[in-house]
């Protein structure tokens, strides 16, 4: 059989594999599909468009799933059923990565159900395949009937040592002081995700600048590929509303809706909203006749929905007047309360505006850090934090369940976010969970995550390295270049804006960005304004934390575990653990602290108090002190033979009493004086020339006298 393989290929600066695209013969039933590979990785990702719905649609179905497969590097999925089971989150987190930067280069009236798969198929742990796939993905719909005619080029920055390097390999990642996943077209930058160690705005901006040279790259090989083997793309229906129907109804009901937008409160302004819509629809109605609103209801709903976002749009960029009054960089009010809940570790009740984030940090000990299983391998994640957003905070009923993927990205977005500021594994012996609730959202609860998750760990006296603030930034930009910035937005403004640029960071410098818009790209021009803008939002919140709350405290809340560390020769490490964790089992149950065993012979011992710790202390000591030749022992019974008896005189140190050190004068059996359980008094006699313990009663008995003869 005849294969027909195009194949294009491209090499980056560092990268030391070129990054190879194939297509043609591997899923050729797919509307698109491309075998990616550098080096070890390899990626297929196929893009499929379903028929086009056969009534009018309000949404476009775009499905996104990034698949790692176990076998990719060689291993069996761990678990009962041996096999990929749900998706983790880091899968999760790569499927909207990959969704984001496609989602808003799709033809605007399209809305035929469509789903790109990327699957890792191979995986040499050199370099993450999530950026493969990502540029896969944008080559599969290039190449593809699917109407998407705006390639995607995807790339990660790391800085080491003051050097940008692309795509760096894995090993780099936890010594890169910034680690930045940008996508964009050709002519803008689409996406950021990004986690760093306290950058400038400047440190950002240069290497956006420097991934957007290499993206520009990527870009023109998928260009050539649609050129030179891409179908012609699909005819379908278009679904984009007509511009006469939404002309009508802005001339009719544009001034209705600017003044709900200044009725203030969210509940109250959406309230306001809707009632025009409604207006507009018995407009409608009335005008149109039944028959034809009845089959065109979906549209004509739509239409008041654009006719909102127009006025909301011109009058922003006009007057820069937000919808509840406030200048464009100007932060609604914050409320801050610490230690609201009186036997967590940690909590802090966070509010902006009508954003209110419940945070509470748990400390633990690094047994009860996170195992995380990858085709990275397995590892363990001590600072974990959860966001929960229950449909009680935006005033609705809905299913509480499982955490969805907007919970899982707002977390990892948070926990990014934090991580910086926690003290490393070598100072600081804990594990942390810090958990979100949600209590009432009207714009970025991510980031009142972050600001409610560092006031947390402050209150539960956390040594974090700095205080951590968060902040949303939007833009509303109009067909004619004009532009607006805006600070801390609102839910309505997220909604009908252009851009969600979420912003963390200490006073001196930036921990985690995410970026995402709906137009085709941003300029070096609207991004610097946006962080400059972000970091005079941020240094106000901080600034608000020193009137509550302005550093750790200084002592541990009085619930949190406490820790003592112990220093060991590492080469008793065995005998402390015990066979099969006998001896270590025994002095948790015993005293019930919770002990983490490290490398180097480091000892944690956690306890609710002192005396719990005093009490595991001590049997630690008992457990791995050596006998002393010569010393008596109260030994404990363990097993009776004829022969003699054998006897713990240590926690996991015994040895056997010989029948014939029992007694100076001689006796039958050993079991005719000693059962299981009973308690006597040995000397420690020293080893035999095997290496075995002796012992001896005889030794602490008095000699008898000799018989008169």
């Amino acid at each position: 059989m005849e294969k027909n393989i195009h194949s294009y290929e491209i090499s980056l600066p560092g990268c030391a594999e070129p990054i190879i695209f194939e297509t043609g013969w591997k899923a050729k039933q797919a509307n698109g599909s491309i075998w990616i590979k550098q080096g070890g990785t390899v990626v297929l990702v196929t893009a499929v468009a379903g028929k086009a719905p056969e009534a009018y649609q309000d949404f476009f179905p775009l499905t996104v799933n990034y698949i790692e497969k176990m076998y990719s590097v060689g291993k069996i999925p761990g678990g009962y059923v041996k096999r990929e089971t749900k998706p983790s989150d880091r899968e999760t987190l790569i499927s909207r990565l990959i969704d984001r930067p496609l989602r808003p280069l799709f033809d605007d009236g399209f809305r035929n159900e469509t789903q790109v798969v990327a699957t890792v198929l191979s995986a040499d742990s050199i370099g993450l395949p999530d950026i493969l796939a990502l540029n896969a993905a944008s080559a599969a719909l290039m190449i593809s009937d699917i109407p998407f005619s705006m390639a995607v080029g995807g790339v990660r920055i790391g800085k080491l040592n003051g050097e940008l390097i692309i795509n760096p390999p894995v090993k780099l990642h936890e010594k890169l002081s910034m680690n930045i996943v940008v996508a964009g077209t050709k002519d803008a930058i689409a996406m950021v995700e990004a986690g760093m160690n306290g950058v400038t705005e400047d440190e950002v901006i240069e290497a956006l600048e420097y991934g957007h040279e290499q993206i520009k790259k990527l870009v023109e090989v998928q260009e050539r590929m649609a050129a030179e083997i891409g179908k012609p793309k699909m005819e379908y229906p278009d679904f984009s509303l007509p511009k006469d129907l939404v002309q009508e109804a802005y001339e009719k009901f544009s001034a209705a809706f600017k003044d709900a937008f200044d009725v203030k409160g969210k509940l109250e302004s959406y309230e306001a909203i809707d009632k025009v819509k409604e207006e507009y629809l018995a407009y409608v109605l009335e005008t149109r006749g039944e028959d034809e609103f009845e089959a065109n209801k979906g549209i004509y709903k739509d239409i008041a929905k654009e006719v909102e976002k127009i006025v909301f749009r011109n009058s922003l960029v006009k007057t820069h007047k937000r919808a509840d009054g406030r200048a464009l960089d100007e932060i609604r009010p914050i409320d801050i309360e610490v230690g609201v809940l009186p036997m967590a570790h940690g909590s802090a009740l966070f509010t902006r505006g009508e954003t209110q984030a419940l945070v509470v940090a748990t400390l633990g000990s690094k047994n009860d850090s996170q195992t995380l299983e990858s085709i990275e391998g397995v590892s363990n994640k001590s600072f974990m934090l959860q966001y929960n957003f229950p449909p009680f905070s935006v005033g609705e009923v809905g299913r509480i369940g499982a955490p969805g993927r907007r919970e899982i990205g707002h977390g990892a977005l948070a926990e990014r976010a934090l991580s910086a500021v926690v003290p490393n594994d070598s100072s600081f012996p804990y594990s942390v969970r810090v958990v979100s609730e949600i209590l009432e959202s009207n714009g970025s609860s991510s980031m009142a995550t972050v600001c409610g998750g560092a006031l947390s760990m402050m209150d539960a006296g956390l040594q974090i390295t700095a205080p951590v603030a968060g902040v949303a930034m939007g833009l509303v930009m109009e067909e004619d270049g004009d532009y607006v910035v805006l600070t801390d937005i609102m839910g309505l403004e997220d909604h009908l804006g252009d851009m969600d640029f979420k912003v963390a960071g200490t006073e001196t410098g930036i921990t985690a960005l995410q970026m995402d818009i709906k137009i085709k790209g941003l300029s070096k021009e609207i991004l610097t304004k946006a962080l400059a803008q972000a970091k005079e939002g941020r240094l106000f919140i901080l600034n608000k934390y020193k009137e509550v709350l302005p550093e750790p405290r200084k002592d541990l809340n009085p619930n949190a575990p406490r820790v003592f560390t112990m220093n060991i020769n590492p080469d008793k490490t065995g005998a402390l653990i015990g066979p099969q964790g006998k001896n270590i089992k025994a002095i948790v149950e015993a005293t019930g602290a919770s002990i983490d065993i490290l490398d180097g012979g480091i000892v944690n011992i956690f306890g609710k108090n002192q005396a719990t710790i005093d009490n595991a202390v001590n049997m630690i000591e008992a457990t791995i002190a050596e006998a002393v030749v010569g010393k008596t022992y109260t030994a404990k019974v363990k097993k009776v033979m004829e022969y003699g008896a054998f006897v713990e005189i240590l926690p996991g140190l015994e040895g056997l009493l010989h029948v014939s050190q029992y007694a100076h004068e001689r006796i039958p059996s050993i079991a005719d004086y000693l059962k299981v359980g009973d308690k006597v008094d040995v000397m420690y006699m020293g080893k035999d020339r095997n290496g075995r313990m002796e012992l001896s009663r005889k030794a602490l008995l008095p000699k008898p006298e000799k018989a008169e003869k």
